[in-house]
């Protein structure tokens, strides 16, 4: 197993596939379909900022996965002191790879990138009935310190 970070916007593109679809069918109402030459410029414009970070996960020199991840930095203001955060947008491992450890993986990455960049703070969420997410962060020992709630009018 290898873990390196890319600019290979159309890869990662099409690694997000299953996420998008994922995504689509629970919340259709809030996620487009997947269209692969959208989301390649999405990322293309993305990978140009310096904050965004995307890790490929490759096996026998086979992409089967990735990490979006993103360097933010919060300013102080009046409520909140400030700080530095790897947020983690996305992480998506093939079907076929899933529950070997792989995920388990790109998280160490993530968590040793964070302290080579003296981030002691790793952020991301999940959509609610995105269970698998939920167990895996839950795995990982990721505590909930917030919660988004919303009204439908």
């Amino acid at each position: 197993m290898k873990i390196s970070q890319t600019k290979n916007f159309g890869l990662v593109a099409r690694l997000s596939k299953p996420v998008q679809d994922l995504h689509f069918s629970l919340y259709p109402m809030h996620f487009n379909q997947y269209n692969c030459e959208e989301v390649k410029e999405f990322f293309e414009k993305l990978m140009e900022n310096k904050n965004d970070i995307f890790l490929l996960l490759e096996d026998d020199r086979k992409a089967v996965g990735y990490a979006w991840i993103e360097i933010k930095e919060y300013k102080v203001n009046p409520f909140k002191k400030a700080y530095k955060s790897i947020y983690v947008h996305q992480i998506s491992i093939d079907d076929m790879k899933r529950n070997k450890g792989y995920g388990t993986s790109l998280m160490k990455y993530i968590y040793n990138l964070s302290y080579e960049k003296g981030i002691d703070l790793v952020e991301l969420d999940y959509w609610v009935e995105n269970k698998v997410a939920k167990e895996f962060y839950k795995k990982n020992n990721f505590v909930k310190y917030r919660e988004f709630v919303y009204k439908q009018l």
